[in-house]
């Protein structure tokens, strides 16, 4: 006997398997990339350990010249660095796995210590730059997308092409001399205020993010303190990706604007305005989630130069100046959680991408 369905359910039996099999498939999608990160994270620790190795032993490289040899033999011996490379990386693997990155060779401190110190500076400077990079890329590129080859779109192309194509620390010392020097409306290095510093550090359980730890304890005086210190390297950083996402805003807008569904809307006299903010806006943010982890590398890699011009006392700063002491301990370290922070990013813009477009994820 066939049993038919009812009129208008005949796709019933049809749409919930296909529901399941899509969120299966977003589950394995989850997993497969969340497990790449342990082979990624495993590769960059491996090429950096025997990148540092290169040029020999960290001791030799930060001490030679300072010790005698038998002192130096003695510092090497002690430290382990004369036994086989593949034994040290071994040892080196089992340290990191239980969160123990050494101590640093010029101030003898646990690089842990540094990690923590001064890694919610650079966390801090990051997020003012992927805030400036937003709100430059997402509305000039659709008022270029809206313009398209018109005098503001090729002005806007310009504009961005200067903007990722100009080096980080040539962008921050214009920034400098233009708005800290010639004009003195900001300052032109530091975090804050040293007054600020003290009372922003002197907090119960302060998260190191000063203007997040301003807002916490309502003192509106140091928020502003440090705002004016972040708007010039925020601008120097920031600019840098914002070019690329106005590029990849007005390409995506100018796809969308394009369809069928947009020309209808058109032809029913819905306004320009309203058809680039409302249906051009949410197609052009997925390629910015889709490229946001490769932006977060450059952003760590520009921070480097950032807070060095800057004097920005983040995990770049630092890194200058282990780099400066040849402290291959310390640089190893840090290296080491900058990779997984990009590892860990691009996981997490990966899954951003799959739920605002279901077809990354086949």
């Amino acid at each position: 006997m066939t049993i038919t369905s009812p009129p208008g359910q005949e796709t019933s039996p049809i749409a919930a398997p296909k529901a399941k099999n899509q969120g299966g498939g977003f589950l394995r999608y989850l997993i497969t990339r969340f497990l790449l990160i342990i082979p990624t994270v495993f590769i960059l620790i491996t090429v950096v350990f025997f990148l540092m190795r290169v040029t020999g032993d960290p001791i030799t490289a930060a001490m030679g010249g300072r010790l005698t040899p038998d002192q130096l033999a003695a510092r090497i011996h002690e430290a382990g660095y004369d036994r086989p490379i593949l034994i040290q990386y071994f040892e080196y693997l089992g340290q990191v796995f239980t969160g123990d990155l050494g101590r640093t060779l010029s101030d003898n401190r646990a690089v842990t210590e540094v990690l923590s110190t001064y890694g919610a500076a650079t966390l801090e400077l990051a997020i003012n730059a992927v805030i400036v990079a937003l709100l430059v890329g997402i509305p000039l590129g659709l008022v270029a997308a809206k313009f398209r080859d018109r005098y503001p779109d090729a002005i806007l192309r310009i504009l961005a092409i200067l903007g990722y194509a100009t080096p980080v620390f040539f962008a921050g010392l214009i920034l400098k001399l233009v708005f800290g020097v010639w004009l003195g409306w900001l300052p032109i290095s530091g975090r804050a205020d040293w007054q600020t510093e003290l009372e922003l550090t002197g907090l119960q359980s302060p998260s190191g993010i000063y203007w997040l730890d301003a807002l916490r304890s309502g003192n509106m005086e140091a928020f502003w303190n440090v705002t004016e210190h972040a708007l010039l390297p925020a601008l120097a950083l920031g600019l840098l990706t914002g070019g690329v996402f106005l590029r990849l805003v007005r390409t995506n807008a100018i796809g969308t604007l394009g369809r069928e569904y947009v020309e209808a809307g058109r032809s029913r006299g819905v306004s320009e305005f309203r058809l680039t903010t409302k249906h051009a806006y949410r197609p052009a943010l997925i390629p910015i989630i889709t490229v946001m982890g490769l932006q977060i590398a450059m952003l760590l890699g520009g921070a480097v130069l950032t807070e060095t011009t800057f004097e920005w006392s983040g995990l770049g700063f630092k890194l200058a100046e282990y780099l400066t002491a040849r402290d291959f301990v310390a640089v190893q370290g840090i290296v080491v959680l900058l990779a997984i922070i990009v590892a860990v990013t691009n996981f997490i813009v990966d899954v951003l991408a799959a739920l605002i477009d279901p077809r990354v994820r086949y």
